[in-house]
């Protein structure tokens, strides 16, 4: 019966121990060093990069100036929110004849993080009581528009 009680306490430390542990999920594909290093700047074309290192996940938008290669890694800990540990973009640029004119990587220290936000109307009651804004209306009362009346005469 100990035995039973030493294994019952030690599996219920390792369930809670392992509970705490972060998990990390990994976003994207951003090619290798060594895959870059494949890229010939001045040589290699749109297609022999697509084709060598794979697909962007995204293009020049405005005058197709690149592909670009993005890659996070995000940290999950318990009841924290979600938090990028590590985010990799890679950009190879390409010159009018669509030919290789740079190859680029940046990472999340090599910048500032963009926090998205959503846009909301103000409502514009901050600091204004329910009472204040009861009262605030009796200004505004017609009394002909109560009783059914209007300003203007009918003609």
């Amino acid at each position: 019966m100990q035995a039973f009680i030493k294994l019952f306490i030690s599996l219920a430390l390792v369930a809670s121990l392992s509970a705490c542990v972060a998990t990390y999920r990994n976003h994207g594909y951003a090619p290798s060093d060594d895959e870059l290093d494949d890229i010939i700047v001045g040589l290699d074309t749109r297609d022999s990069v697509i084709e060598s290192v794979g697909m962007p996940s995204a293009e020049g938008v405005l005058n197709d100036s690149g592909v670009f290669y993005l890659q996070s890694r995000w940290r999950h800990y318990a009841y924290q929110a979600p938090r990028a540990v590590d985010r990799q973009l890679v950009v190879v640029r390409f010159d009018q004849d669509d030919v290789v004119s740079n190859v680029e990587r940046f990472t999340l220290q090599d910048g500032q993080v963009v926090p998205l936000s959503r846009r909301v109307t103000d409502s514009n009651i901050e600091g204004i009581t329910f009472l204040r804004q009861l009262l605030g209306n009796f200004g505004n009362f017609n009394p002909g528009d109560f009783f059914g009346g209007s300003d203007t005469p009918e003609p």
